[in-house]
């Protein structure tokens, strides 16, 4: 029978970090982008290793955000590489202070962890939850908040436990983590507000409501929410307001099915494999809007397709990003209209 990832962890003494590198002091160092435009550029090579090198170490302490989703701690092995167990949460934890390195002092990390199940068992992993608190520990960070991202066109899996069996339902979220070195980080939420719901349209308009205490025990006073503030704040699960119904009841649609995208099309017409696990424009949009201003400078260390930094360059944010996989580098170019 197959060991789990929660046995693994178990049956493993601790391990140190025993890996050594070498600092580049050379400042002709030949470490070259593969591609770069006004705003920013990207780098070719493991992440781990490319960012305690010069010319990437001239931007330590002027990174505003750090904005990636590291490989997920699947049991089946991807192309963009995925590790497990231990070894998942050593390297996500060696990562932790690279990174922290490169922020700015009001500066944050917003992290991506997708769901682990354990191999062969309908159980869930607690792993991401313990490389998370890993990467926190490691980093001396602070977990500002969490966020939910929910991707209603995800696939009906684990397929053993939802579709064969039919004894779960299907995984369709990831959670998505902010932290930081402070306990307030650069961030205004006035920056992502949501159109109000036809209730509070009506209420402001009527300029009336029902105040007093609430089953909750709050107290509502008479004029609480009677002014405009051009807009809802978003919930952390980041609900926004559906234009074809009455009330902000949907989650955002975080689907990434376009198939008819500039992305999509470029690698359709060149023979390149997507990369699968692409990040949501949107998601990307949300955290740089949020915890950046135009011109600060947004990271994100395994790129990928380079969303993060195609919505930093819209967003008209500087950006640097690094991608081990040079197939992913090439197809990203289509998010930039770079031949």
């Amino acid at each position: 029978m197959p060991i789990s990832l929660d046995q693994q962890l178990t049956n493993q003494s601790p391990v140190r970090n025993t890996k050594k590198y070498k600092v580049s002091t050379d400042r002709t160092h030949s470490l070259q982008p593969q591609y770069e435009t006004s705003r920013g550029k990207i780098y070719l090579g493991d992440a781990e290793e490319l960012l305690l090198e010069i010319p990437l170490t001239e931007s330590k302490g002027k990174v505003q955000l750090i904005l990636t989703s590291p490989p997920f701690p699947l049991n089946r092995k991807k192309r963009y590489g995925n590790l497990t167990g231990q070894a998942y949460i050593q390297w996500l934890q060696r990562m932790a202070p690279i990174c922290r390195d490169y922020l700015k002092p009001d500066g944050s990390i917003v992290l991506e962890l997708g769901n682990a199940w354990e191999r062969g068992k309908p159980v869930m992993s607690t792993l991401p939850i313990k490389a998370l608190l890993a990467f926190l520990d490691a980093g001396d960070l602070q977990l500002c908040q969490e966020f939910v991202s929910y991707n209603p066109a995800r696939l009906p899996t684990p397929a053993q436990w939802v579709t064969v069996e039919r004894i779960r339902v299907k995984d369709a979220f990831t959670r998505v983590w902010w932290m930081a070195p402070s306990a307030r980080p650069k961030g205004n939420n006035r920056k992502i507000l949501k159109r109000y719901s036809k209730s509070m349209e009506e209420l402001l308009r009527r300029g009336t409501y029902n105040s007093g205490r609430r089953p909750s025990e709050h107290n509502i006073g008479q004029t609480s929410f009677l002014r405009d503030n051009l807009g809802a704040i978003p919930p952390n699960v980041l609900i926004t307001p559906d234009l074809d119904k009455l009330e902000p009841i949907n989650l955002l649609s975080y689907a990434n099915t376009a198939t008819n995208d500039p992305y999509q099309v470029y690698c359709r017409a060149n023979s390149i494999v997507p990369h699968p696990s692409r990040m949501q424009a949107k998601l990307a949009e949300f955290f740089i809007e949020f915890l950046t201003d135009e011109d600060d400078l947004v990271m994100d260390p395994f790129a990928g397709s380079n969303t993060t930094g195609a919505v930093a360059e819209k967003l008209q944010r500087d950006w640097l990003s690094i991608e081990l996989e040079k197939v992913y580098i090439d197809s990203s170019k289509a998010r930039f209209h770079i031949p």
